[in-house]
């Protein structure tokens, strides 16, 4: 089913109220590509997006208890190693998928930086800087916003780092 133009989601109310200017986009749902890596790159290529400009929101536990929200261009992974380091913690570990949704009030595919039950840290790979403009999502499966990055780091106050590695 194609997504109404018009249909605002959460995110889109914060960024409007924290005068955030974005850019929506809506994409057909589907299953994509198997492997959860692969699906950051389905939906990028879906909406014609340059894969190194969609950022996943991924969020983990660090040893310490306290969560860490993560956010890496969609053709690469989480490196645990440098994420812990950059969060201060000793380690961190991804959040299972059925604890998604208590954590952040999202669910997997759908998961935002913007609007979680709670504001957690945010680190964002450092390569964020690097575009005029960078898609996250919009808080739910078929939507993604397009922001300015140093806009959105501003409004989450948001890090960056190299927390990242690329596969394959």
């Amino acid at each position: 089913m194609a997504k109404k133009k018009d249909e605002k989601t959460n995110v889109m109310r914060i960024l409007d109220q924290k005068k955030v200017p974005y850019r929506p986009h809506f994409y057909e749902e589907g299953e994509g590509p198997e492997g959860t890596r692969d699906y950051g790159v389905h939906v990028a290529q879906a909406l014609g997006q340059d894969p190194e400009r969609a950022f996943k929101t991924l969020v983990a536990r660090g040893a310490s208890g306290g969560y860490y929200v993560f956010d890496i261009p969609a053709p690469d992974s989480l490196d645990l190693k440098k994420a812990a380091k950059a969060a201060g913690e000793k380690s961190v570990e991804l959040l299972a998928v059925k604890d998604i949704a208590a954590v952040t009030g999202y669910i997997r595919g759908g998961c935002s930086p913007v609007g979680m039950k709670k504001p957690y840290p945010a680190i964002f790979h450092q390569t964020v800087l690097d575009f005029e403009t960078v898609y996250v999502s919009a808080g739910k499966i078929g939507a993604q916003v397009e922001v300015e990055p140093r806009a959105l780091l501003a409004l989450l106050g948001a890090e960056t780092a190299d927390i990242a590695v690329r596969q394959g």
